[in-house]
């Protein structure tokens, strides 16, 4: 039997971090501000625990984005299929990632996804041509982490 699953990316900036990866992939920011309205009002949150942006109450220090075909719950606004949560720890990253995620592009694309994703704040590291075994570029998102495009 498969399981469900979702990455969590530690952040320093989750909402604006989810943006980022909302934009790269196409994906949509969950939007919690129901459910946070709710627990509020019920006082199941406090109000130190909830903020804004863009618009929306959501959850201090957390924000999520999902695949925009996938179902998600209309009430909390969690995806429930593909999905990415961002959360706000208090280290900074100190090393290489051990996990990535691929961007894969157009076919003969590769110039203007990296030029896409530059606009929304990565930065190039290196590129690599192997061939026909593979062309990418190894990119940082807009707070560090090592990311592949392809």
């Amino acid at each position: 039997m498969a399981l469900s699953w979702k990455l969590v990316v530690d952040s320093v900036n989750a909402p604006v971090l989810a943006d980022f990866w909302a934009a790269a992939l196409g994906y949509e920011v969950e939007d919690p501000s129901a459910l946070v309205g709710q627990l509020l009002a019920a006082g199941h949150l406090p109000e130190e625990a909830a903020a804004e942006h863009g618009g929306r109450r959501i959850f201090r220090g957390y924000a999520a984005i999902r695949h925009p075909d996938d179902p998600f719950d209309a009430t909390s606004g969690v995806g429930l299929g593909r999905r990415l949560l961002f959360q706000d720890v208090p280290e900074g990253k100190a090393g290489k990632n051990r996990l990535h995620i691929d961007v894969h592009g157009e076919p003969g694309g590769l110039d203007a996804l990296v030029a896409r994703l530059e606009g929304l704040g990565a930065t190039r590291v290196r590129e690599v041509d192997r061939g026909p075994a593979g062309h990418w570029w190894i990119m940082l998102d807009p707070e560090g982490n090592e990311f592949c495009a392809t």
